[in-house]
């Protein structure tokens, strides 16, 4: 389970990149309640969603040439530098290298062996997210790639990340727990699948917690979204959608299965 005691290789920190923020801050204060809060004017634009006072995901203007807007996951390490170079000699590339976010940490940006663009937070004063696994945040990051293997092989080289498969129908699904914090399922935030087509770009995708997905669907519709998959019971999972905001950035919500006995 996804939480703020954030550990080696857990998501920590989780920011839109958008062509329009203010556009997309009005999207999801409509979708999920958020509120905006401006970083300061020495952040560029940068800023929080904040769910009852507490931050959930950031959000900022495109920074890179040729990005499309996306949802970008960030990983906890105590050493940006030196993961950074895990990634290189692991077969990624460092788009961004390491580099000082003023007093709040030291990040960089990064894309795996598979094409999936991921980050890196070493936590000064800002340790991550505020609030998370409750309804309106980050409760699960799924990897879809075109080689579940690969990827596991070059994630569990930089956090040490544990997995076990579970299999689906027409595939295998893989979770994902970091090195710490208790046996696997206390431990997991996260999944690993196959790309299931070919149109379907490689990307982590964030999953937010919410009390009813029908309404979140409804809400995503009517301020200008799309529906990628629409709203589903998954057995032993939840009822979840698949949906993206008006500029393309993906993002998943999901009412999870209460735990059984």
């Amino acid at each position: 389970m996804l939480t703020t005691d954030f550990v080696t290789g857990a998501p920590n920190w989780l920011d839109l990149g958008s062509p329009d923020p203010a556009a997309a801050a009005a999207f999801y204060g409509s979708v999920f309640s958020w509120e905006f809060e401006s970083a300061g004017p020495e952040a560029g634009g940068y800023g929080f969603f904040q769910k009852d006072g507490k931050t959930v995901a950031a959000l900022g203007p495109l920074t890179e040439e040729g990005a499309d807007s996306a949802w970008t996951v960030y990983f906890q390490t105590p050493d940006a530098d030196a993961t950074a170079k895990a990634v290189e000699q692991g077969g990624g590339r460092v788009r961004v290298a390491p580099f000082d976010v003023m007093e709040a940490g030291r990040m960089a940006c990064c894309t795996d062996p598979g094409g999936v663009d991921f980050s890196l937070w070493q936590p000064g004063d800002v340790k991550g997210l505020e609030k998370t696994s409750e309804a309106g945040s980050l409760c699960w990051a799924e990897l879809h790639t075109p080689d579940p293997a690969q990827a596991q092989d070059f994630y569990r080289t930089l956090f040490g990340w544990r997995s076990e498969n579970m299999d689906m129908p027409g595939m295998t699904y893989t979770v994902l727990a970091t090195a710490e914090g208790g046996d696997h399922q206390q431990a997991s935030f996260g999944g690993v699948v196959p790309l299931q087509d070919e149109t379907e770009p490689p990307r982590w995708v964030p999953y937010f917690d919410v009390a009813d997905v029908d309404e979140i669907v409804a809400n995503t519709q009517g301020a200008g979204g799309t529906v990628i998959m629409p709203a589903a019971e998954v057995p032993e999972v939840g009822r979840m959608a698949w949906l993206a905001d008006p500029f393309g950035a993906a993002f998943a919500v999901i009412k999870p299965q209460p735990p059984q006995g």
